[in-house]
């Protein structure tokens, strides 16, 4: 089965949210754990967020993941196939 570009591009879409949620609690510190904070703040509120880093590096991650499917997709061992097979399904 041949993929378009469009194809491609929103399962790199989808994959890229997708390590973002899993990315996003990393290196956190709330403002109890620092310490304290603005008057009237909730104590757990991050203290920096650090965004551009975890974007930085989510899109990195993702592209990584996305080249290792791509990968083993045009070897042949990610199709719906085998995959249905391996799971006990019939196809």
């Amino acid at each position: 089965m041949a993929y378009t570009i469009s194809t491609w591009f929103a399962i790199y879409f989808v994959l890229w949210w997708i390590t973002l949620f899993v990315l996003l609690p990393f290196g956190i510190r709330s403002q109890h754990e620092e310490g304290g904070g603005p008057p009237g703040t909730d104590p757990g509120a991050p203290v920096a967020t650090q965004m551009g880093k975890k974007l930085f590096w989510n899109t990195v991650l993702s592209a990584v993941i996305f080249a290792i499917g791509i990968y083993a997709y045009g070897q042949g061992w990610l199709s719906v196939e085998r995959l249905s097979r391996l799971m006990g399904m019939p196809y």
